[in-house]
C-alpha cells in the first residue's frame, strides 16, 4: 500500500513524514515549484506479531509493511493546468492520501495565505482535485462521443456503458461532490480505475499542530466518505522519532504522550483503505500479511503467492484470539478451534492460516 503525502506549502508535510517513517529530511519554508517525491516504507506496528514472534521464537520475523510519499509542489491552480505531468501521474498512482492541514503558528515559516485557517486550507486543495478529475472526465466524454461520430455501429461495444457512467461521473463532479461518495458497482470501479481519479481515493485528512493539542473535529469537518480525521504534533514527534527507544519513552512520559502519530496514522490508513492482516506461524517465520476486507481464502492466498490462489484446495485456520487464550495449537485442536475452510471462506482479520495446495 502506497499512500501520497499532501499539502500546501508550509503545511509541514516532510515533517510528518519524518514523524511517521524515522526520516532525517530536510523542510523547506517555502515551496521551490520542483518535482519532489520522498519516499519510505516502514512496518507495521503490530503487537499481535510481537506475541507471536515470543511464542514461536521464529528464525525470522516479517511485518506488513507501508509506502509513504512526501509529494511536494501542491497548491492553488494545479487544476488549471499549472500540474507538471509527472506529479499527476505520482498523484495518480498512490492508493490514498494523508491530506496535512496547517494548524500551528511560525513567524519563520510563513502560510502561503498569511492565514491559518485550516478548513480553507482542505478546501483549496479539495477544489483543485474536483477540477482536475472533471477535466479528465470531460476529456474521456470528448474522445467517446468523437469515436461515435466518426464510427457509428461499428463503435466499440463498450461505449454503450462507458458514457453513461462518464456522464453520471461529470454530474457528481460539476455538483462540487467527490468521486469517492458515488455508490458505484466493482465493474464500474474497474472500468474507472485506470484514470488515477483523484477524489475517488481514500483521505486521511492530518492536522499538524503546535505546541498546543486540540481536537480537529473543532477545526474541520469532514463532509465526504472514505475520509478520516486526525491531529499530530508533528514537529514534537518528528524530533521522538529520531530519539532511541529509551529516550523516546522518557520523552513521551514527559511530554504525555501515549500514542505516537506513526502508529496511529497508520491504524487509521489501514482501516481507511480496508485492509487487514492474517498470519502465518512457525518455527522459520510468523509474518503478517495484508489482504483487503472481505477477500476470500484463496485470493488471501494469493497475497503470497499467485500459484497459491491457483492451486488452492483449502485452508487450515485458528485464530490469534483463540491462540493467546488457549496457550498453543494443540489446545486449539483440543478445543475443536483449529478447522479447514474452503474456496468460499471469507478470511479474517487476525486468522491464522496454513494454506493446503496443489502443486
Amino acid at each position: 500500500m502506497r499512500l501520497g503525502i499532501i499539502g500546501l506549502p508550509n503545511s509541514g508535510k516532510t515533517t510528518i513524514f519524518n514523524a511517521l517513517t524515522g526520516g532525517n529530511y530536510e523542510t523547506s519554508a517555502a515551496s521551490t515549484g520542483q518535482f519532489e517525491v520522498n519516499t519510505a516504507t516502514v512496518n507495521v506496528p503490530d503487537e499481535r506479531i510481537d506475541k507471536l514472534k515470543a511464542m514461536y521464537n521464529p528464525k525470522k520475523t516479517t511485518y506488513t509493511n507501508i509506502t509513504y510519499a512526501d509529494i511536494g509542489g501542491l497548491d492553488k491552480g494545479i487544476g488549471e493546468g499549472a500540474l507538471a505531468g509527472q506529479f499527476r501521474n505520482e498523484l495518480a498512482q498512490v492508493d490514498g492520501f494523508l491530506h496535512v492541514i496547517r494548524n500551528f503558528e511560525n513567524n519563520m515559516v510563513p502560510h502561503p495565505y498569511n492565514e491559518i485557517n485550516p478548513a480553507n486550507d482542505l478546501e483549496a486543495i479539495d477544489g483543485e482535485f474536483l477540477l482536475m478529475d472533471l477535466m479528465s472526465v470531460e476529456t474521456r466524454l470528448d474522445r467517446l462521443e468523437n469515436e461515435l461520430r466518426a464510427k457509428g455501429k461499428k463503435a466499440d461495444a463498450s461505449i454503450a456503458t462507458e458514457k453513461p457512467l462518464f456522464e453520471r461521473l461529470k454530474a457528481q463532479l460539476e455538483d462540487e461532490v467527490p468521486l469517492r461518495n458515488m455508490d458505484l458497482t466493482e465493474d464500474e470501479l474497474k472500468t474507472i480505475r485506470g484514470f488515477g481519479f483523484l477524489t475517488l481515493k481514500p483521505v486521511l485528512v492530518v492536522v499538524n499542530m503546535g505546541d498546543e493539542a486540540v481536537d480537529p473535529a473543532t477545526l474541520i469537518t469532514l463532509e465526504y466518505e472514505k475520509a478520516s480525521l486526525v491531529g499530530i504534533q508533528g514537529g514534537l514527534e518528528a524530533e521522538i522519532a529520531q530519539l532511541d527507544e529509551e529516550d523516546a519513552e522518557m520523552f513521551m512520559e514527559e511530554y504525555e504522550i501515549t500514542e505516537l502519530s506513526r502508529s496511529k496514522v497508520i491504524r487509521l490508513s489501514y482501516e481507511l483503505m480496508g485492509i487487514e492482516s492474517y498470519f502465518t506461524v512457525g518455527p522459520d517465520e510468523v509474518r503478517a500479511w495484508s489482504f483487503p476486507a472481505g477477500a476470500t481464502a484463496p485470493q488471501a492466498a494469493g497475497v503470497i503467492h499467485s500459484d497459491l490462489e491457483k492451486g488452492f484446495i483449502r485452508a487450515e485456520v485458528f485464530t490469534y484470539d483463540d491462540l493467546m487464550e488457549l496457550g498453543n495449537e494443540n489446545e486449539i485442536k483440543n478445543a475443536g478451534k483449529h478447522r479447514l475452510e474452503g474456496k468460499e471462506y471469507i478470511v479474517q482479520d487476525g486468522d491464522i492460516l496454513n494454506i493446503r495446495h496443489s502443486s
